[in-house]
């Protein structure tokens, strides 16, 4: 019995042993392992943190490390006096990767608002997952972006792969009063139309380069360095006078109103400087971003050439005077008031009998005209208009000056020489015709007019007519202002002005003359005694009733010329007139 209890125990004795046994085995190797990881993650440590230091942040800096432009301040746009007609303003551009940015249909929907879409948009524009970079909206508004910064920074959101960067975005706080002059730049702010393009390498500055961190939603963390600066675009200085654009804009618009005119156009020149003070375009459109037709952006004043009717009749007198045929009161007979030309009739608007050049002019004889250019080799004529300048462009640097048209006169027939001589058969510009008065004001001189500030030209301008030819002709013209003349809604109080009317019908796209379509103009220039500003009004369709050009166009001459003489403080002249009868041509001058 006594044996047995010690077997037994001595049994369990055994057993607690090797229980024991394994206990310490499974413990020691359990140990070992925890030490044997202890020194794997210690050599790792130190082999990452002090052997491949280098290595790992040049890899962690290369997948994170961008390049990203520094946007150029684009230049201004100024006008004579330095006041701002364009600039640049701070803006933000959206971008996206569209493999990282996910958008629940929540999402999707409401920064589609934010950004002035719809859902479809949107998606489209993140579709292509093969791109890791897209701009979603360029040149936003101040507003729009810092909702859009609002949206993707709502933790809420918990957005990746979208952000915004600086941009510049151009304005122009006229508006459409310099709309046509100055056109207007592109998503990428690249100029493409007026000014902003023809000066865009002078405008566009150089885009810079700078190396950032960004995190893992795009954003950047840390400016590494500027590889190179951003340069700043030049400014570029016009000749147009703020004020005096305003005026004529303002003038223009509201006889379109008034005469519910199809388009009209208005160009003020200064004689003594060479400068164009405005140039302006009805209809006209908001280079701001609003949209606009194609026929509003047009700059009608240097691209849409047109016939010019009776304001042709100096140039024709000033070439007849200058032939050494005729003087000022040299007579032509007019009766009955017309003559035939083949199956052609040329005839006035009521019979004027035997009259001088001053009276042709004066009462608009379209008779007269053209028995003065068909005494006359057709050459003599034709060279004559081209030394005014017809045909040719007025080289301001305005973009899209059209040549007009004036055909070489061997393939003239007699009826082109008779109809050229008062505005027919030929077509100008408003910018041309306004050149070739300006002629006449500056006592036979064919200067250049710019409308930039560094571009005026510093040569001697040609003569193209004998100074007492100027004369003569400015102090005929100057009776179409006066009682009994077609324009006396272009006269000034305390100023003598010279101009002439011109109302031409439109040719209909099948070659005749058929309708009521007119162009009613007036061409003109004060003070008579020593011309300062030489300005033309061209209005086409007038619709309302009235149509001649001393009705029409001459009004907005008076208005806006009448603001250009007292702006400029220029003597009045009106108690200076001297006798038209003694005034002489003389042909050896």
């Amino acid at each position: 019995m006594f044996n047995k209890k010690r077997q037994k125990k001595a049994i369990r004795l055994e057993k607690e042993s090797r229980l024991t046994m394994n206990f310490r085995g499974r413990r020691l190797i359990l140990l070992g392992l925890f030490i044997f990881a202890a020194i794997a993650l210690v050599f790792t440590s130190v082999k990452h943190q002090i052997f491949e230091k280098n290595f790992l942040q040049h890899e962690g800096e290369r997948r994170h490390l961008r390049n990203v432009v520094i946007p150029a301040h684009r230049g201004r746009i100024l006008d004579k006096d330095g006041q701002i007609l364009a600039a640049s303003t701070p803006v933000s551009t959206v971008w996206a990767n569209p493999k990282k940015l996910v958008l629940d249909y929540k999402q999707r929907r409401e920064l589609a608002k934010l950004m002035g879409w719809n859902s479809a948009k949107l998606a489209s524009k993140l579709r292509n997952q093969k791109k890791s970079f897209v701009y979603l909206a360029k040149r936003i508004s101040p507003e729009q972006a810092a909702n859009i910064k609002a949206f993707i920074r709502d933790k809420k959101n918990k957005l990746r792969g979208i952000g915004l960067e600086p941009a510049y975005r151009r304005y122009y706080p006229d508006g459409e009063v310099f709309a046509h002059i100055l056109g207007f730049t592109n998503v990428d702010d690249k100029g493409i139309e007026g000014v902003e393009k023809v000066k865009n390498d002078i405008l566009k500055g150089q885009a810079g380069k700078k190396r950032v961190i960004k995190n893992g939603r795009g954003q950047i963390v840390k400016e590494v360095e500027i590889m190179y600066p951003a340069e700043l675009g030049g400014d570029v200085q016009l000749t147009l006078d703020r004020r005096l654009q305003y005026l004529a804009y303002r003038s223009l618009k509201k006889m379109m109103e008034k005469h519910r005119a199809k388009a009209a156009s208005a160009v003020l020149l200064d004689v003594k400087t060479g400068e164009i003070l405005a140039l302006v375009n009805q209809p006209s459109y908001n280079p701001n971003g609003l949209k606009s037709s194609t026929d509003a952006m047009r700059n009608r004043a240097v691209t849409d050439s047109f016939e010019p009717g009776s304001t042709f009749k100096p140039l024709t007198i000033a070439t007849g005077l200058e032939s050494g045929e005729y003087q000022p009161q040299s007579k032509v007979n007019t009766n009955p008031g017309y003559f035939m030309l083949g199956r052609y009739k040329v005839s006035d608007h009521n019979p004027l009998g035997i009259i001088d050049l001053t009276t042709i002019i004066q009462k608009s004889s379209n008779v007269g005209a053209a028995k003065v250019a068909l005494s006359l080799p057709a050459e003599t004529l034709w060279q004559s208009l081209k030394n005014f300048g017809i045909g040719e462009m007025a080289k301001s640097g305005i973009l899209g000056e059209s040549h007009g048209r004036l055909r070489h006169y061997e393939s003239w027939a007699k009826i082109d020489q008779a109809s050229i001589s008062y505005g027919y058969s030929v077509a100008v510009t408003t910018l041309q015709l306004a050149k070739a008065y300006a002629v006449f004001a500056t006592d036979g001189l064919n200067k250049n007019y710019t409308i930039y500030q560094n571009h005026k030209s510093t040569k001697a301008a040609p003569r193209v007519l004998k100074e007492s030819t100027a004369k003569a002709v400015r102090l005929m013209m100057e009776t179409v202002t006066q009682k009994g003349g077609t324009a006396t809604q272009a006269a000034i109080d305390s100023y003598r002005v010279a101009g002439k009317t011109g109302t031409s019908k439109i040719r209909s796209k099948s070659g005749g003359y058929g309708g009521r379509r007119y162009y009613a103009v007036f061409a003109g220039m004060a003070p008579v005694s020593d011309p300062r500003f030489v300005m033309v009004v061209a209005v086409r369709e007038p619709r309302a009733g009235q149509y001649y050009g001393g009705q029409v166009a001459a009004p907005v001459f008076a208005e806006v010329m009448a603001g250009a003489l007292r702006l400029y403080n220029v003597r009045p002249d009106k108690n200076n007139s001297p006798t038209l009868q003694v005034v002489q041509v003389n042909p050896k001058q």
